[in-house]
């Protein structure tokens, strides 16, 4: 029970920015929210956070707001409370200037403030590994973004930045299926329910099991939903066929568009400029267009699917560290005494039978995080290939997994798979996926809305068995079993793919965007960011030869060089 407290007033305040739908679990504050609105209540629990200490009683203040936020309020002598939602689904980035602190949205309209921020190399590589760059830093130097979940207090020039909120997975001891598909299903109905605003009930829909979810609880809610898809004509990429299967299935008003070669050459640059900083999720474009074609139909805000996959275990990376883990389970004898000599230590390991297993053992040996990054692109190609030596002297290159690490270690006493969760709510969701429909729904002019979100799913997803997530290596099991009869069996069985952009394949045979990404890239390696043989390689030989794994370099260097070009504007 939330027991309403008197709201302290004990300074003015002059700078406030409050975006997004927070909902106040305090009596007091939701009052205030509902009777004026929500800048009014954050200023309110700014004023408690004074009255408590500062700093210290941040947590705990933040601790009872929920739903999708950010804020930023500071007084008249300076103070400042900075706070974004648990999974940043809306943004925030702050600067301290001679003693002042800054706050906005966008990180570049910060930088703009005098002294204009420089470029930050240690971010320009974390571009480049990441394919984003992780808060909290930001493309700027000086220029940050607060991570999901954490607030930050300013007083006397101090800044103080914290979690308000951690994963914490329980396992129960009984676990009734029938109880739990119930509770689920009535779950994602009541975080649809929220989510629409009256307007034109609808949603994206790639044909997967989250979207096609979102659909069919809209209808059921709504009693209409319109659906928006998109697809390609490049084998192995297009799976309108499943959307197609989703509308049919749920009776939505359903529409389709192809995106082309031509509609990338046109698109990327306004793109590209659109994000205040770089931003290399391929799926962007789709996202746009299909925001875009909603629009033109009217649409003022659209539902979208993220989430499912981190919340009930659906990425196949999750089975893959599995197995991985299997190897844990072998006696340590057996395994320093007589599995590694043989295998790492002598000529059988070379031998063609006995390689999967070397390499299997070698990478079982690596622990979490850390294995998962073994097949990243960027280290895969090699930094001193890619880079320039004078860039690369201005960079830590081990910071990019000291931060991981960090990440990894908040989730204490949960299995490997609930921490690969939590790990992934912040690098796959908070920081490439949310950004990614965020702003491409923003440059389309149409609002977004995540119901795989919602505060009580997420704590549903904390309390379920973690073999319901991962049954075996069958991937989000209790996900698909408790909306068996909901979804169609083909939707239920069919391989993961969403919206997944066929760059590489066009940027070999289409002209117009090979010249186009060609021209990106020799623009890019005469900042002397990355070597001007490693382009000429990976354009003349790799690209050609692998297009759907090397389109996904060249298309986050092309976006890098798109976005500083936008920058010179």
């Amino acid at each position: 029970m939330t027991i309403a407290t008197a709201v302290p007033r004990t300074a003015t305040p002059v700078a406030t920015l409050a975006l997004g739908a927070p909902r106040f679990d305090d009596t007091a504050l939701a009052h205030l929210a509902r009777g004026a609105d929500a800048a009014t209540a954050w200023q309110a629990l700014h004023a408690r956070v004074v009255a408590g200490g500062g700093a210290a009683a941040l947590p705990a203040a933040l601790a009872g707001v929920q739903g999708d936020f950010a804020v930023g309020v500071r007084d008249d002598r300076g103070r400042a409370l900075l706070a974004v939602d648990r999974f940043a689904m809306r943004t925030l980035c702050w600067r301290v200037i001679d003693g002042r602190m800054h706050f906005a949205e966008r990180a570049d309209e910060l930088a703009a403030l005098p002294p204009r921020a420089a470029i930050d190399p240690q971010a320009v590589f974390d571009y480049l590994y990441f394919h984003v760059i992780p808060s909290p830093r930001t493309i700027f130097q000086g220029v940050c973004r607060l991570p999901p979940a954490h607030g930050l207090w300013f007083d006397h020039g101090q800044v103080h930045v914290q979690p308000y909120w951690v994963p914490r997975f329980v396992e129960p001891e009984r676990a009734d299926f029938s109880t739990l598909a119930a509770q689920f299903r009535q779950h994602v109905r009541d975080a649809v329910t929220a989510q629409l605003d009256g307007s034109k009930p609808a949603c994206f829909l790639s044909g997967g099991t989250d979207s096609s979810t979102v659909a069919g609880m809209i209808r059921d809610v709504a009693g209409r939903a319109a659906t928006y898809s998109i697809g390609f004509e490049a084998d192995g990429y297009d799976e309108m066929q499943y959307a197609r299967i989703a509308a049919k299935r749920f009776g939505t008003e359903h529409h389709e568009y192809y995106v082309t070669p031509d509609d990338l050459v046109r698109s990327i640059p306004a793109v590209a400029a659109h994000y205040d900083q770089p931003f290399g999720n391929s799926s962007v474009l789709p996202a746009y267009y299909c925001a875009k074609m909603a629009h033109d139909d009217g649409v003022t805000k659209l539902l979208a699917g993220d989430g499912g996959d981190e919340l009930f275990g659906g990425n196949a990376r999750y089975a893959k560290q599995r197995v991985f883990g299997w190897y844990e389970g072998v006696p340590a004898p057996l395994r320093r005494g007589l599995l590694e000599p043989v295998l790492e230590r002598t000529p059988v390991g070379r031998l063609p039978l006995a390689r999967k297993g070397r390499s299997y053992v070698e990478q079982a040996k690596v622990p979490l995080p850390d294995r998962m990054q073994q097949y990243n692109l960027l280290l895969r190609l090699g930094l001193d290939n890619v880079f320039t030596p004078d860039f690369l002297a201005q960079v830590d290159e081990a910071d990019a997994l000291r931060q991981q690490q960090a990440v990894w270690q908040q989730v204490q006493g949960a299995s490997a798979l609930n921490r690969m969760l939590a790990y992934d709510w912040r690098y796959t969701l908070a920081e490439a996926d949310l950004p990614k429909v965020r702003g491409s729904t923003q440059l389309a002019g149409v609002a977004v809305g995540f119901p795989f979100l919602e505060q009580a799913l997420v704590d549903f997803s904390l309390a379920l068995p973690t073999d319901y997530k991962l049954k075996g290596l069958k991937l989000r099991w209790f996900f698909k079993e408790a909306l068996r009869g909901f979804l169609p069996d083909e939707i239920l069985t069919k391989k993961k793919q969403g919206f997944g952009l066929p760059f590489g394949v066009w940027a070999t045979r289409h002209e117009g965007l090979k010249a186009f990404a060609r021209d990106s890239l020799h623009a890019l390696a005469g900042r002397g960011i990355v070597r001007a043989p490693f382009v000429r390689y990976l354009l003349d030989e790799q690209l050609v030869e692998h297009p759907g794994y090397y389109g996904e370099m060249v298309w986050i260097l092309m976006m890098l060089e798109q976005w500083l070009g936008s920058q010179e504007h």
